[in-house]
C-alpha cells in the first residue's frame, strides 16, 4: 500500500501543476508592471524598526537613535556644497556627528563610523523666478 502511495502522490503533483504558456506569460507581464512604492513623506513618519544592543558586564541596554539624529535635513545643494539644517556644508564638514561624503545634485551622503545617512531633496521646486504685471 505505502508503494502505491508513493507512485500516486507524485503522479498527482504533476497533473495539478499544469501552467500554460499564455499563464507563464501574464506572470512575467505582472512582474514586470511598475508597483507603486511608499511616498518618502510617509516613511519620515516611520520609526526606525531596529535596535541596537550595548552589553557591558552581563548588562544589557538598548540604545535608541536620539531625536537629535533625525533632525537632519537637507535644505538646497548649490556648487557642490549643502543647506543642512540652516548651515551650508562642503565636503568633509562635520554636522551632528556625521561628516559630509558625497554632495550629488539631488542628495547627499553622511557618514559616522559605520552609519550612513542618505539625505534627499524633499521637494521638486520650481527654480525660476515668475514676474507679475499688476494693472
Amino acid at each position: 500500500m505505502k508503494k502505491i502511495l508513493l507512485l500516486l502522490l507524485p503522479l498527482t503533483v504533476l497533473l495539478n501543476a499544469e501552467l500554460s504558456v499564455e499563464q507563464i506569460q501574464t506572470m512575467v507581464v505582472k512582474i514586470h508592471e511598475k508597483r507603486e512604492g511608499v511616498e518618502l513623506a510617509t516613511l519620515d513618519k516611520t520609526k526606525d524598526p531596529f535596535i541596537r544592543l550595548q552589553q557591558e558586564d552581563n548588562n544589557v541596554t538598548i540604545i535608541t537613535p536620539s531625536e537629535e539624529e533625525a533632525k537632519l535635513v537637507l535644505h538646497s545643494i548649490v556648487n557642490g556644497k549643502a543647506y543642512i539644517n540652516d548651515s551650508w556644508k562642503d565636503l568633509d564638514d562635520t554636522i551632528m556627528g556625521y561628516t559630509l561624503k558625497f554632495v550629488g545634485k539631488r542628495g547627499v551622503v553622511l557618514r559616522n563610523g559605520n552609519h550612513i545617512k542618505k539625505l534627499f531633496l524633499q521637494k521638486k521646486r520650481d527654480n525660476f523666478i515668475t514676474i507679475e504685471e499688476r494693472l
